[in-house]
């Protein structure tokens, strides 16, 4: 009985038809030789060499120490980020076009961000490496949070865009061959060795392209599991606290009923929590939780004979809060104000001009409310809240940033018109869509260039 052949991935299956396009073509075409003594084309050929340039007329912007700790940060990740500090003048204009014209010469697909002037500052990336709402929202939110540090707002979009980012880091930052766009002849001797080498290259990038969003989940999902295994005992506590025994007086069957939905709600969420493997896996530990908090909530209604509660989404600034009451506005720190859910509690302090209960977990920078932690916490807010009503709550936020990553989406690549087979860190040329390719600019000095190029926003 023959042996049954397995499948190539479809990722890899792309890169290979990739290859072999790539192959034929530089066979037979010229090299290309490109000015790029100075301007964007000098950007580009830097960037095709280290993920970070500074133009030595704004190194006062990010000094060379600084710029190389950024480098070395983009490195470490492995993903494809390009970041460019550049003077605004002539060469550099702040107009919609200098983002996508800048993606174009360096030929590499990835998320590129510029800092321009004193603190005008844009971000954008093939869709198939990170969506348009993600760079949309995360540079939204560095530039409100950090306006004119550009050491600070660098660093804080650099790590973002390092953990929601697909793909790799490009070949040419380590001295590898994909360092132009152009095919080099002297690698190109005979189809058959492109063949061979070109198929064990594009399973090699595979693996390693497998491999680090494995160890990113990893560690996402340890740090996710230090606030769920928080969020468990809690309500694991509130049953203990919890004066109700099932065959005491004044219990009926409705109560039993929501008595045991609680508990199953906390042994779901316990055994969940047990057999995760990845972060989106902990949406449906929140889930289960938020389910069995609304199940006490309705037991409490039926012991004081009271009318039940609505059902409605927990208190948007701690979950462990318990089910809303009513909707109240606010607004996180230099953001724009919003209608959110609240307990009681929570919506009698913002109605005395106090700041409510929030929920805060440690990050880096020590500790943040949740929606400043970044994209890690996507999957904890998504089984609370739902994909449905977060992109409003967290508009402007660090959180709000990664909408569109795999928490509320699914896990595929790019979007109509996006480019065919190449991943994060491949060399495609000027082989992007320009529609696809997120980002517009802001800063103090933000006004808005209507001259087209799909790029959406303002400087």
């Amino acid at each position: 009985m023959p042996a049954t052949r397995r499948a190539l991935p479809r990722p890899l299956l792309a890169l290979l038809a990739a290859l072999f396009a790539l192959a034929g073509a530089g066979m037979f075409a010229p090299p290309a030789h490109a000015d790029s003594t100075t301007g964007l084309p000098k950007v580009a050929e830097e960037l095709r060499k280290s993920p970070v340039y500074v133009d030595p007329r704004v190194k006062d912007q990010l000094p060379d120490a600084d710029a190389e700790a950024l480098a070395k940060k983009i490195k470490d990740a492995g993903k494809p980020v390009f970041v460019a500090v550049l003077p605004e003048n002539s060469e550099f204009p702040k107009n919609k076009k200098l983002l996508g014209n800048l993606r174009s010469l360096t030929g590499i697909t990835g998320v590129y961000a510029v800092h321009l002037g004193d603190r005008s500052f844009s971000a954008g990336a093939d869709s198939r490496v990170m969506s348009r709402n993600s760079v949309d929202n995360l540079a939204d939110a560095v530039r409100t949070s950090y306006g004119s540090d550009t050491k600070g707002l660098l660093n804080r979009f650099v790590e973002q865009a390092d953990d929601q980012a697909k793909g790799h880091a490009p070949d040419s930052w380590s001295g590898g061959s994909d360092s132009g766009s152009g095919t080099s002849t002297a690698g190109l001797i005979t189809g058959g060795a492109i063949v061979v080498a070109g198929g064990g290259g594009a399973y090699a990038l595979y693996r390693r392209s497998k491999k680090k969003r494995e160890e990113r989940e990893r560690a996402e999902l340890e740090t996710l599991r230090v606030v769920v295994d928080e969020d468990i005992t809690a309500f694991g506590e509130e049953l203990d606290r919890l004066d109700f025994t099932p065959g005491g007086p004044g219990a009926d069957d409705a109560m039993r009923e929501d008595y045991t939905h609680a508990l199953d709600a906390y042994d779901t969420a316990k055994s969940r929590m047990a057999a995760a493997t990845k972060p989106q896996d902990v949406q449906g530990v929140t889930e289960a939780l938020e389910d069995g908090r609304f199940a006490l909530a309705t037991l409490a209604a039926r012991r004081a004979k009271k009318p039940l509660p609505e059902r409605r989404v927990p208190c948007f600034f701690d979950p462990r809060h318990g089910p809303s009451v009513q909707d109240v506005e606010w607004a996180p720190a230099g953001g724009a104000p919003r209608t959110v859910p609240a307990c009681a509690a929570d919506a009698a302090r913002l109605a005395d001009g106090e700041e409510p209960m929030s929920r805060t977990v440690q990050t880096a920078d020590g500790p943040q409310p949740y929606w400043n932690a970044g994209p890690a916490y996507g999957p904890w807010a998504g089984g609370y809240f739902g994909g449905g009503l977060l992109p409003g709550l967290l508009m402007g936020t660090m959180l709000g940033s990664m909408l569109s990553t795999p928490a509320y989406a699914a896990d595929s690549f790019g979007g109509p018109g996006d480019t065919g087979g190449f991943e994060g860190g491949d060399n495609s040329g000027s082989d992007f869509n320009p529609g696809d390719f997120g980002g517009g600019f802001g800063g103090g000095d933000s006004g808005g260039f209507g001259d087209g190029g799909g790029f959406g926003g303002d400087w």
